[in-house]
């Protein structure tokens, strides 16, 4: 047997063991021809498919959708999976719908334009563990079902070596053209086929691999050893080599769309949906193994991008969520003293409670104020989860501005309250001014709040060469050590700070800003003895 009579055995075993569904349609979108596993996945015979529209094999819904799509591939055809993101459906003879994977691929014959399409029934995959089990029943029979249509079709095609030709036409155009990586092993496990998809997926020419390597050569090593424990839990089979694990698995059909990934020449790797079913000979005896491997990268990017997307409607619901309870919360009060001072300012009508009044218009202003102060929170979170908040950095005078911050802060100290300011180094600082301002703002209502009367609020600044740093020091509830893991997280107050107003979202706020400008936030604290609040930050231009 010459290679030319080899290689035409070799493209005609792989069009027929395939295990997955190949088929071939013309411009018209008319099936002319179809391996046998594709009349086992949709029921039909050969003589029942040949010369019907492709979109017999697709659920009503979509036949007329289909066709336009299907123009516009005959237009700019090119090899491409089709659907990538999509959830693609086909159907049966029996009306049976079952989800799929469809990869195509273009040639041409003698002026006339095919398409190619490999199609995969990822049944398995969508369904629960009992579908599995009843796939893995059926297979048996769709084994026999093959195997009588294998003869059939090999008793036609010795009656015309003209079609024999034909078909063999047909068949080594799909395997060169084939968008998915085949291979075929002998009865050890070394590779005896390698079609061209398969060196373009992994890097190796038909040379290096062919009679070199086996399957498990392009395998992770994690993936192998994962195998090789379920083998020994389910099978009691202790494989003495890396190859004979996947032999054993295809053997016992546990290697039909399984996903994994497959290492390639350059060491990049790549998800992969594998396959790998046993080949027979007249004898019933395995000969040799045929595995399909389709890359699935840009599903799986895909997939990626849709969790991460489902994961931020989630985060922005579990949000909203607490924003209303909370809001429910904090509002109330302001609220309450709005309505109630309101109501007594109407009371108060003479000259002589003008005293009373004033107070009361004070409270409706202080109160009006930390609404304020509650949205403004809110509007900032809102901000920060949308990626809206943004640096700007220039040079300006540090302690210039924490003083103006303390002068604006001085009227909200508690009663013998007193701020004390130290800096230290160079005045000069290139940061964020604005986020800075809302920083120290922040910490100083913190210390005030959360500090008792007659004590003192301690802020130092330090300016270095290599780091600048903010600190601000109370006398005040202090913070458990629990507590101080939980800190920036949104929403969260201490266990000790129930009773005093607040959000619990300063301190996330602050963590953010105070990334967005290099820097990193620091607690040291201790239960009834006070607070300190330090923030590290390095300058862009130190590396």
């Amino acid at each position: 047997m010459n290679n030319s009579d080899r290689y035409a055995n070799q493209v005609d075993g792989v069009f027929k063991h395939a295990s997955i569904g190949i088929v071939v349609v013309n411009t018209a979108g008319e099936i002319i021809s179809a391996n046998p596993f594709l009349y086992n996945l949709f029921g039909y015979t050969e003589s029942e498919m040949i010369g019907k529209k492709i979109e017999v094999l697709i659920p009503s819904r979509y036949q007329h959708s289909h066709e336009l799509l299907r123009d516009n591939y005959n237009e700019n055809p090119i090899n491409r999976p089709m659907g990538i993101g999509m959830d693609l459906f086909a159907k049966k003879k029996d009306g049976t719908e079952f989800s799929v994977e469809i990869n195509l691929a273009n040639y041409q014959i003698d002026e006339e334009k095919l398409t190619i399409g490999f199609i995969s029934d990822i049944t398995i995959r969508k369904n629960a563990a009992a579908e599995v089990v009843k796939l893995a029943n059926e297979l048996e029979k769709q084994v026999v079902i093959r195997t009588d249509e294998l003869k059939i079709t090999l008793q036609k095609l010795e009656e015309s070596n003209h079609k024999f030709e034909i078909s063999l036409a047909y068949q080594k155009a799909i395997i060169d053209n084939a968008d998915v990586m085949l291979f075929v092993t002998n009865k050890n496990g070394v590779i005896q086929f390698f079609n061209p998809e398969a060196s373009n997926i992994t890097g190796y020419s038909e040379e290096e691999v062919i009679n070199n390597f086996t399957p498990d050569f392009f395998h992770e090593k994690e993936d192998l050893e994962r195998c090789k424990k379920e083998l020994l839990e389910e099978y009691k089979i202790i494989p003495g080599s890396n190859h004979e694990i996947i032999i054993e698995k295809a053997k016992r059909n546990k290697l039909h769309g399984v996903e994994c990934l497959y290492v390639k020449k350059d060491g990049n790797k790549i998800p992969v949906s594998l396959s790998i079913t046993s080949i027979y000979d007249n004898k019933e005896e395995i000969s040799g193994f045929m595995g399909v491997v389709i890359d699935i990268s840009e599903r799986k990017k895909a997939e990626d991008i849709l969790i991460q997307s489902l994961e931020k409607e989630k985060k922005l619901g579990e949000l909203k969520s607490r924003f209303v309870s909370m809001a429910s919360h904090e509002f109330r009060t302001p609220l309450s003293t709005i309505l109630s001072s309101t109501y007594l300012v109407e009371k108060y009508t003479t000259i002589d409670e003008q005293p009373k009044r004033e107070r009361h218009l004070q409270r409706i202003i202080s109160s009006v104020a930390s609404l304020i102060d509650i949205l403004d929170e809110f509007l900032s979170v809102g901000k920060i989860e949308e990626g809206k908040i943004t640096s700007r950095f220039s040079e300006f005078n540090i302690q210039k501005l924490i003083n103006i911050l303390i002068d604006d802060m001085s009227p909200n100290l508690k009663e013998a309250q007193k701020f004390e300011y130290i800096h230290q180094g160079n005045e000069l600082v290139n940061l964020d001014a604005g986020l800075l301002k809302h920083i120290v703002l922040n910490l100083l209502s913190n210390a005030i709040k959360f500090s008792f009367e007659n004590t003192i609020i301690r802020i130092h600044t330090i300016v270095k060469k290599d780091s600048i740093v903010f600190s601000v020091s109370d006398e005040g509830i202090g913070i458990s050590k629990e507590d101080q893991q939980h800190l920036m997280e949104q929403f969260y107050r201490g266990s000790n700070a129930s009773n005093i107003q607040g959000t619990g979202l300063g301190l996330y706020i602050v963590s953010k800003y105070a990334e967005q400008m290099n820097g990193r936030v620091h607690c040291d604290s201790e239960i009834e003895k006070g607070t300190t609040f330090s923030i590290h930050f390095k300058p862009i231009n130190v590396p």
